[in-house]
């Protein structure tokens, strides 16, 4: 498991989403005889970038990004998030998700807190796993911005997380003053378990317990789309048992920022009234929307082409000496290969001679993320600089 600061550390800078327009990617532009001088830009639309969920770019290309996702169409204008690209966005999503409204939200922190707001009402404790992003991501936005006392639980993404929640259900009826536990909130995938995702039929019997206690549901499902591609997996099927849903717009969609919170017409005539409590109703979010509407199109199909190019490549680097492959329990998109000091010794610069990115390998621990690059360079080219020199 890797940490977000862990994970900015052993990233070059360059390679992330949305780099600085004038700081160039520390990466070759074309294959070369020797290592490209440290500055020398890169061509962001030939990078495979092993690390990260979306595909790297630079600010300076955003007008053009834009301008191609706009397209013939002029009707995109909002004004506070009404009309325009948002209110499609929010459509296309109340759909995708199977739910009867959402809301544009500018930030994931912001759709996740009105969501456990709306749904703990009175109730002011919030089940929560202990590594999920609301409980140890948000800081105390919680118990801060709501006065609901979130309660972590053990279990991960595997099946303890029902007994956990039990458990904490059980504990009222021993206890002379009981946890009134308004909703629960669950990750999936999570990221501080390298993008574990729970099983559905995990969620289906948590769900059946929370409906016994009359207790609320919402998915922080931010990657919730890059379970595209996994056996049996549909977003309108996986949320269909949460009362709210968010997922995020710019970690792999390509927006600059923003969210969208899914649920009923009542949960979201609701979250539309807090978010500008929160001061979240900005003024214009069509720059987001059209961003990530464009993205949206066929994310699905070409997500799961991604899957299967990284189940190939995972299957390459396993056949090759001084590598062993590590599976993530229900894996989303991130894969860990354990290295041999012969690989991992100068891995970072081979790559980088012909245009791939890949993390500083931790005593031999390399992640691999798995994103639309990798559809850019055949496998075996990929797995060619695992070779060592």
């Amino acid at each position: 498991m890797v940490s977000r600061r862990e994970f900015l550390q052993a990233v070059p800078l360059g390679a992330l989403s949305l780099a600085a327009a004038g700081a160039p990617l520390a990466l070759a532009a074309a294959p070369a005889p020797a290592a490209p001088p440290p500055d020398k830009p890169i061509a962001v639309e030939r990078v495979v970038a092993l690390v990260g969920d979306d595909v790297p770019t630079r600010s300076i290309y955003f007008p053009q990004r834009f301008k191609d996702a706009m397209g013939a169409d002029t009707d995109i204008g909002d004004i506070y998030l009404h009309e325009g690209s948002v209110e499609k966005l929010e459509k296309r999503f109340a759909e995708l998700l199977g739910k009867e409204d959402a809301a544009f939200m500018p930030t994931g922190t912001m759709a996740n807190q009105i969501a456990v707001r709306i749904l703990c009402g009175d109730r002011r404790h919030l089940l929560l796993q202990k590594e999920s992003h609301v409980y140890r991501d948000e800081e105390d936005a919680t118990p801060v911005l709501s006065g609901i006392n979130p309660v972590p639980i053990e279990g991960g993404t595997g099946e303890a997380l029902v007994a956990s929640i039990e458990a904490a259900y059980n504990q009222r009826s021993e206890d002379p003053y009981p946890l009134e536990i308004g909703a629960i909130s669950l990750e999936s995938p999570v990221r501080r378990l390298d993008g574990s995702t729970i099983a559905l039929d995990t969620i289906l019997r948590i769900a059946a317990v929370a409906k016994k206690n009359g207790t609320g549901m919402h998915l922080d499902g931010a990657r919730l789309l890059l379970m595209s591609g996994m056996e049996g997996f549909d977003p309108k099927t996986y949320a269909a048992p949460f009362d709210t849903v968010y997922v995020s717009l710019y970690k792999y969609l390509g927006a600059p920022f923003g969210a969208i919170l899914a649920g009923d017409k009542a949960h979201i005539d609701r979250a539309r009234h807090v978010r500008h409590i929160f001061g979240g109703t900005i003024f214009r979010g069509f720059p987001a929307a059209v961003l990530a509407l464009h993205g949206l199109d066929h994310f699905a199909e070409r997500f799961t082409r991604v899957r299967a190019a990284g189940e190939a490549l995972l299957a390459r680097l396993a056949g090759m000496p001084g590598i062993r492959i590590e599976r993530v329990e229900r894996g989303s998109n991130i894969a860990i290969a354990i290295l041999d000091p012969s690989v991992a010794d100068g891995l970072q610069e081979r790559a980088r001679h012909v245009d791939i990115v890949v993390g500083k390998p931790d005593n031999g621990r390399l992640h691999l993320t798995f994103n639309e690059t990798i559809l850019r360079k055949p496998v075996d080219a990929i797995a060619k600089v695992f070779t060592p020199a």
